[in-house]
């Protein structure tokens, strides 16, 4: 009875290799793709192909706007954003006299007499 038993087990493992030794041998592309002639599977064509240099356009411009954003950063406020030290000056009281007689407030010789006491 072991002995048979042991015979049973020996044909069942020499099974597979039979069956295996019967299979039709695998074309060209089976044997050097493993998916067949497609690349990947994905049903050939270069159309996935973009999505390469996309990804990678995308990494270059999150880089580059991460290096201007840290170099601002670390740089500091614009110079346009601080006031500057000296405002420019507001209207002079000369400025103003000029005005009042450009617009006819004032005559002449009253323009005159109060530049004079400005001391221009």
């Amino acid at each position: 009875m072991q002995k048979v038993l042991i015979q049973t087990v020996a044909a069942l493992s020499l099974l597979p290799s039979a069956v295996w030794a019967q299979a039709q041998a695998p074309s060209d592309t089976e044997r050097y793709y493993g998916w067949g002639p497609h690349m990947m599977g994905w049903g050939g064509g270069w159309y996935p192909m973009i999505f390469g240099p996309l990804f990678m356009i995308l990494f270059l411009a999150v880089l580059v706007a991460l290096a201007v954003a840290l170099v601002r950063w670390l740089g500091g406020p614009w110079p346009g954003t601080y006031p500057p030290h000296q405002l420019p000056p507001a209207r002079t009281p000369l400025d103003i006299l000029k005005e009042r007689f450009a617009r006819g407030e004032i005559d002449k010789a009253e323009f005159e007499d109060r530049r004079r006491v400005l001391g221009e």
